[in-house]
C-alpha cells in the first residue's frame, strides 16, 4: 500500500493558480479564500515559495490549507481519515502533472518516493 508523503524539491502545490482550483470556495472558509488569494504571485505561484531552493519560505507558520494532513483534508475535503492517503496521492499526482506532466522528473521523482515508503 502506497503512504503519503510530501518530496523535496517537487513544489507542485506551491502553484496556487485559482484558475487551476476552481472549487476553492467549496473548501475554504472566506478568511482562508481571501488569505489564498493574497498568496497567488507571478505566473501563480505562492508568494512564500522560493523557486530557486524550491522550498518554503514560511513552512513552520504556513497557513492549514498548505498542511497536508488527515484532520485537514477530513475538514475541506470531507473526506474519511481511512480515505486520506489515496486522496492525498492522487491529488500530488494530479497536481504534478499539471505543473510539470506526467513523464516529468518530478513525477518520477514522487511515484519513486512512494515506491520506497
Amino acid at each position: 500500500m502506497e503512504i503519503w508523503r510530501c518530496v523535496k524539491n517537487c513544489g507542485a502545490c506551491c502553484n496556487l493558480d485559482p484558475g487551476d482550483r476552481p472549487d476553492l470556495e467549496d473548501y475554504l472558509s472566506k478568511e482562508q479564500l481571501k488569505l489564498y488569494l493574497s498568496m497567488v504571485g507571478k505566473e501563480g505561484w505562492c508568494i512564500y515559495y522560493d523557486r530557486e531552493t524550491r522550498e518554503c519560505k514560511i513552512y513552520d507558520r504556513r497557513p492549514v490549507f498548505c498542511r497536508v494532513q488527515r484532520d485537514n483534508f477530513q475538514k475541506m475535503y470531507d473526506i474519511d481519515r481511512d480515505e486520506f492517503n489515496e486522496f492525498a496521492i492522487d491529488c500530488c499526482r494530479q497536481h504534478i502533472e499539471a505543473i510539470y506532466g506526467s513523464k516529468s522528473e518530478e513525477m518520477i521523482n514522487y511515484n519513486n518516493q512512494l515506491e520506497n515508503n
